[in-house]
């Protein structure tokens, strides 16, 4: 049975992650507070209590940190601490993860890398964004998202590990609350289904490297997910259309 160390696990993605993977891999979490009983607690931020926390015996990690933002670019006190858990900590868990001799990181990247070709939902560009486009994005999270991709790329260059980047579309709790709330929801969708299914996808996976959207099969989804279905082989099953159908008839 493979093992899954999770940095950053008592979040909403982690969450499912833990609940949906646990029959399949021994999963770990390393979070800065308790939300199931095992989680190792750690500080992400700070290389040694990161480099300690994570289990030796380690396959896989996923980073999965996040935090609650503003982006407004003139709050420094907000920079300064997505700085430490957007830059920082992956920094230091990559690192850590070399010093383990860990062959594999998933790194949970985001749409927001692109964002400045998207609105609402919708691509700018008259087609499907890909990962081949140059990197445009409104915020400082998408910046320092995209240089943590970059730095993923450096350490597969330099120590041979797999890095695999996901940049993850809208995961929430309550997806059936969600799609009513919000429009860009309907298109932007990553179903707790295809999140798994993508993850599984790519802890199984032999790519040295890449970088790919997780999204659901939305209509008028704004990314192109068919280097995901082409290269990690995982092609996604849930449809917000459908769901929305599915709900109204029950």
């Amino acid at each position: 049975m493979k093992k899954i160390t999770i940095i950053g696990g008592c979040g909403v993605i982690g969450r499912l992650l833990t609940k949906a993977l646990s029959a399949e891999y021994s999963v770990t979490i390393i979070d800065l507070t308790s939300c199931v009983e095992g989680v190792i607690l750690a500080d992400a931020a700070n290389e040694q209590n990161v480099y300690e926390a994570i289990p030796r015996d380690t396959d896989v990690i996923l980073h999965l940190l996040n935090m609650d933002m503003t982006h407004d670019v003139m709050d420094h006190e907000e920079f300064a601490k997505m700085t430490d858990i957007f830059w920082r900590s992956t920094y230091y868990m990559f690192r850590s993860a070399a010093r383990h001799g860990i062959r594999k990181v998933i790194f949970a990247s985001s749409n927001h890398v692109t964002d400045r070709y998207e609105e609402d939902g919708r691509s700018l560009l008259g087609r499907q964004i890909t990962t081949d486009d140059v990197p445009a994005t409104k915020n400082v999270y998408g910046i320092l998202k995209f240089a943590s991709e970059q730095l993923g790329r450096l350490f597969h260059d330099q120590s041979g590990m797999s890095v695999i980047n996901l940049r993850i579309g809208t995961v929430v709790t309550d997806e059936m609350k969600a799609l009513h709330k919000k429009q860009r929801t309907k298109r932007t969708l990553l179903s707790h289904e295809d999140l798994t299914g993508m993850i599984k996808a790519a802890v199984e996976s032999d790519i040295p490297f890449g970088t790919y959207y997780a999204v659901s099969e939305n209509e008028e989804k704004p990314w192109s997910t068919e280097k995901t279905k082409l290269e990690l082989g995982y092609e996604p099953d849930v449809n917000t259309t459908e769901i929305l159908e599915e709900n109204d008839r029950a």
